[in-house]
């Protein structure tokens, strides 16, 4: 390092920004939006790759449908963030820096970590040597294809929440020739009210998605998934859904960590052992009124608004304000023309309002698509990303439900 540049950066404010996924990115739009032309301030994201990863469309892209190309420099383009790629190998919390690719450095004062989850392959034995995972758009790419080339046979979902419902649906729409089991501990739609998670079973049923509930896998087998009782059931393709992990590196980092590895928050979503550091999304153990929040883009990209907003209050002298977080709706797609979606409460509980059908499909993909629309207006006016439902009585830490 030149010593220019230790005297430039001895008055610069480092954010660093770990991982760009809809927390991460939003994080990173808010805080360098709201920063302006400070030149004491340098924003930085952090990511593996510069594609960002749809999500929330990953079971369609494994089925072979195309996504759009969205990159992380455009999402920041005119922002004044700066994007580094590479992957994130170590954390040192007492330090302040960051190892890259195992060779650079990257130094903060403040960071924010949204080194999200993704699907816990380790749980099962086999699930890593021969399952298919939705981690990313390369993984999902893979499972196309194999599906393509499978021509006739079974492919078993392991994993019976929204995720696995949503890979059922969609393979058994666009491979009829398939058989689609779809099997885990619990029913489809569980959380949801009577006549929605009727509804969804219904519509796997037309689809001709064969369901096991209160089935728990012990092994994966190259041909084969084993179950508790010893059963087996043939699979020619194993699609995993089932549980999720974070990365290790917030524990090695000397992070006090929950009981998954997610960092523990205080009430304004800072590390209750390194309060520079902001946890945001599902790497984050954030308890409201209801209990620890689990991990969506309707809540994600919420708490990453609010480490950028208290960063920003942070550099101004003012003293970050709590998060709260209510939820308020379940949209489940069931191929692409059908949907269900669940209303609920602020504490996930499902309402008696929900949609079905054709309407449902269309206030799904206007969901799903809503990030894109969501980060160009915080590019300009940031303020218009700092509106979600707080919850109410939900949210207060401590109130009875």
């Amino acid at each position: 390092m030149s010593a220019r540049h230790e005297a430039d950066t001895a008055t610069t404010h480092r954010v660093l920004i770990l991982g760009a996924g809809y927390a991460g990115t939003a994080a990173a739009i808010q805080c360098a939006a709201r920063v302006g032309q400070r030149q004491d301030v340098e924003v930085t994201l952090v990511n593996a790759q510069e594609r960002f990863t749809e999500r929330l469309r990953l079971h369609m892209a494994a089925t072979g449908q195309q996504l759009a190309e969205l990159t992380v420099p455009e999402l920041l383009k005119g922002t004044g963030a700066r994007f580094v790629r590479g992957w994130v190998t170590a954390v040192d919390a007492d330090a302040r820096t960051v190892r890259i690719d195992d060779d650079r450095v990257l130094h903060y004062d403040t960071l924010v970590y949204g080194l999200g989850s993704v699907a816990d392959t380790a749980a099962v034995p086999g699930v890593e040597d021969h399952a298919y995972t939705l981690n990313s758009a390369q993984d999902a790419e893979m499972l196309a294809d194999r599906l393509a080339r499978l021509g006739s046979g079974t492919v078993v979902v392991g994993g019976s929440g929204l995720t696995g419902v949503e890979s059922a649906a969609e393979i058994a729409e666009r491979h009829p020739e398939l058989d689609v089991v779809l099997l885990g501990r619990y029913e489809p739609g569980a959380a949801m009210n009577a006549k929605a998670r009727a509804y969804l079973q219904g519509a796997l049923d037309r689809l001709g998605v064969r369901v096991l509930s209160g089935v728990e896998v012990v092994k994966v087998l190259p041909g084969a998934v084993e179950q508790a009782g010893g059963e087996t059931i043939g699979a020619d393709v194993v699609l995993w859904t089932s549980g999720t992990r974070v990365s290790p590196l917030a524990a090695a980092a000397g992070l006090t960590v929950d009981g998954h590895g997610r960092i523990a928050t205080d009430a304004a979503l800072r590390s209750v052992s390194h309060p520079e550091v902001y946890a945001v999304g599902d790497a984050a153990a954030i308890r409201q009124g209801y209990g620890v929040m689990h991990g969506t883009c309707q809540g994600g990209m919420p708490t990453g608004v609010h480490a950028a907003v208290s960063i920003v209050r942070s550099l101004e002298g003012r003293p970050p304000k709590p998060f709260r977080f209510g939820y308020y709706h379940t949209p489940v797609s069931l191929g692409r023309h059908d949907a269900v979606v669940q209303f609920t409460r602020p504490d996930d509980s499902p309402r008696r309002l929900h949609l079905t059908g054709r309407t449902a499909a269309w206030y799904k993909e206007t969901v799903t698509a809503s990030p894109w629309p969501t980060y160009g207006r915080m590019r300009k006016m940031p303020v218009s990303g700092a509106f979600w439902p707080r919850g109410g009585r939900f949210t207060r830490s401590g109130e009875a439900l």
